[in-house]
């Protein structure tokens, strides 16, 4: 591939594809072993014999090429399918698209378990740029700028300060943050190097050897799968030779890093079993960055929630956590006593609705963490396809101060940037506190619940068609019959309605057949469930599995609203009407509570505290109501 260009002779693999290999592929994978073990074999040890066009191939190294594969067999097509693969210009691709790539073929239901997605080059920079690249850069310009005498030896040191970074991404997968994140400081050391030797055209190759030396070794990753972590190397080792071109074009000579002498040091393991520490030790690191796995708390599989056990069982409710939470214990546990800044992607969850005390107070108080920065929430973007439609954020957070704070904030394409004396774990300036749920009210205020739940297989609810047969066929059957609202039926005018049978005799449900038979439907319904406790509901198949019903007027508030209202519809609705479990309800609330949850301020009470469905508002009873300050009238 053209990638090799300078690695190789120029279509040195596709001469040897052409000349060497039958046209229906039959040998084609023999051909290829014999290859890969040319290159893991040094030039004086090949045998003297050996065809010329594998000798002209170089000797790379013991460790890219030293595995032996078994290679599947190869037909016509195949092997016309490599050759066309070998004719394209890879040389201005990015390795970074080798994970986007894996993620393509991975079927579905296997990338939602694992939370395997990969970071768009684009999002990757948000991270490296707040984490580190912003300050380097600024530090840089600073320095070249410097007209002194000692201009020089400040940009020595500062190409030292790059040479000893070292990087650790715990959940890497393919390697695509570490694979930008090696680019970037490639470019700034070029950019260092032309600063100190730009006029000097006469720079021999042992020089540009000599100075160049940031390198692969400095790049650290832990990941699950084996083959994502094979690619994460192979991606670093391809980067590395594009980046020695860019070098070899700044200064004239044709500069390469063969045999490779370097490697970089990705871990197949569990990141949420392995001490962390035994792959990097803290002292030596610099920076924690990556996109641990997005997988919520409901989703997880037994091993995953295992996982989560051993990291978090010690904190309270820590079951309500999604997986990727355990990355951030990790990494607070890890980065303990150091200079070391964590850089970590994450779904806008864990700073939204209950997880955030459950997550965030631990850190605060039993790690001292301190947030740094924090992208508020964006649309992810990935470079695959299947891509998963979330929202997100990025925090950096250390376990010491720092007066740089600063607080990135989207609308589209557009940021903003603010300083912040302190980051709350809600992303905005603010205290290191989280609000936690409450059983009741924080002050005197009717208390709120949700609403009723069937459990029925829908046999007990009715739309306007099957309500009016249902009368037709059993006119009788009317006094049971009550108005059923769920959150889109309130918010968009919808009619539902449902049988309402809490209080009726034997007698009169025997007397009306259409309505039993529904009742015997939940029963039968009930009975098929897994759930023991769903089960047991079906002795009393006629009432609702969940009822908080008061034979008086009530508040509603739906549980799910969109974002882009000013504020949440609600509305008083009278006894007569049962309110489902999508919704909350406030029985005896009176205008003034109405007044006050309608506030503007309570509205940004709302935003800032209440967990998020995407990103429309979930509207809770234990953490948004019972805590919000009030009194009656």
């Amino acid at each position: 591939m053209k990638v090799l260009t300078a690695l190789f002779e120029r279509e040195a693999f596709r001469l040897y594809l052409e000349n060497r290999t039958a046209p229906d592929g039959s040998d084609l994978g023999p051909r290829l072993a014999q290859l890969f073990a040319v290159l893991n074999t040094p030039v004086e040890r090949r045998q003297k014999n050996l065809d010329e066009e594998l000798q002209a191939f170089p000797y790379v190294n013991g460790e890219l090429f030293a595995e032996q594969l078994g290679f599947a067999e190869f037909n016509r097509d195949m092997r016309n399918a490599l050759l066309a693969c070998t004719r394209f210009d890879w040389s201005r691709i990015s390795p970074a698209i080798f994970g986007s790539l894996f993620q393509s073929v991975m079927e579905p239901k296997a990338r939602r378990q694992i939370g395997g997605h990969y970071t768009s080059e684009r999002d990757i920079l948000k991270v490296i740029r707040s984490l580190f690249l912003d300050q380097l850069r600024a530090e840089f310009d600073a320095r070249k700028a410097d007209r002194s005498t000692g201009r020089a030896k400040r940009l020595e040191e500062f190409h030292a300060q790059l040479c000893r970074l070292k990087f650790l991404d715990p959940a890497c997968g393919c390697g695509n943050f570490l694979v930008i994140t090696y680019r970037e400081l490639r470019a700034l050391e070029l950019e260092i190097l032309q600063a100190l030797f730009g006029q000097q055209r006469e720079l021999t190759l042992a020089d540009v050897n000599r100075l160049s030396q940031v390198d692969v070794d400095q790049f650290y990753g832990i990941e699950l799968g084996e083959w994502p972590a094979r690619i994460a190397e192979v991606a670093l080792w391809l980067m590395d030779h594009q980046m020695n071109l860019r070098v070899s074009e700044a200064f004239g000579q044709l500069y390469q890093r063969l045999p490779l002498k370097k490697s970089p040091h990705i871990h197949c393991a569990n990141a949420l079993r392995l001490d962390w520490k035994q792959v990097l030790p803290p002292e030596q690191c610099s920076y924690v960055l990556g996109n641990p796995p997005f997988i919520g708390a409901k989703f997880q599989t037994d091993e995953q929630r295992a996982d989560m056990d051993a990291v978090a069982g010690d904190i309270e409710n820590s079951g309500l956590l999604d997986y990727v939470t355990g990355w951030y214990f990790k990494a607070a546990e890890y980065v303990k006593g150091t200079r070391i800044v964590v850089g970590l992607v994450s779904t806008n969850s864990i700073t939204q609705g209950e997880q955030v005390g459950v997550l965030w107070n631990p850190l605060f108080q039993k790690f001292g963490v301190t947030i740094h920065f924090a992208h508020r929430t964006f649309t992810w973007q990935s470079e695959a396809r299947g891509k998963a439609h979330v929202h997100v954020v990025i925090i950096g957070f250390a376990n010491f101060e720092t007066t740089n704070k600063r607080v990135y904030d989207y609308e589209g394409e557009k940021v903003s940037v603010a300083s912040a004396r302190n980051i709350s774990p809600y992303l905005i300036e603010g205290s290191n506190m989280a609000v936690t749920n409450r059983t009741n009210p924080i002050c005197q205020v009717p208390e709120i619940s949700f609403g009723n739940q069937p459990i029925d297989g829908g046999h007990l609810l009715l739309d306007p068609e099957s309500k009016a047969a249902l009368l037709a066929k059993e006119p009788g059957s009317t006094r049971f019959i009550r108005p059923f609202l769920g959150a889109d039926e309130f918010i968009n005018g919808q009619e539902r309605w449902c049988l309402w049978l809490k209080d009726v005799l034997p007698s009169e449900l025997r007397s009306m057949p259409e309505v039993m038979r529904r009742v015997e439907s939940v029963r039968d319904f009930r009975l098929s469930s897994k759930r023991p406790a769903t089960r047991d509901l079906a002795k009393t198949p006629s009432r609702f599995a969940f009822i908080s019903h008061e034979e008086r007027n009530y508040l509603l508030i739906p549980s799910v609203s969109s974002e882009r209202r000013n504020y949440i519809p609600m509305g008083f609705l009278s006894h007569q009407t049962i309110a489902s479990n999508l919704c909350l309800i406030v029985p005896g609330a009176m205008i003034f509570h109405f007044g006050v949850l309608t506030s503007t301020m309570h509205m940004a009470w709302v935003r800032q505290v209440c967990g998020r469905l995407e990103s429309r508002y979930r509207y809770s009873a234990g953490l948004v109501y019972n805590n919000y300050p009030g009194r009656r009238p």
